[in-house]
């Protein structure tokens, strides 16, 4: 069985596919993920660092 991995998707995505990526790889929706970013950034701004790193760090998914 092969490990799981974390990517971002170009696939579905609306900024860099991140929140779609963690959605994947979470088995969530898309949209509560999206929603649980947003909040993270209007609540302390940490959201948008960690989406803005996450963005440069994960890998896009090969097809």
């Amino acid at each position: 069985m092969e490990p799981r991995r974390l990517y971002r998707l170009e696939e579905g995505k609306m900024i860099c596919g991140v929140c779609a990526g963690i959605a994947e790889y979470l088995n969530m929706d898309v949209t509560i993920i999206r929603l649980i970013a947003l909040l993270l950034v209007l609540a302390s701004g940490s959201g948008l660092i960690f989406y803005i790193v996450a963005a440069i760090i994960m890998p896009v998914k090969p097809y």
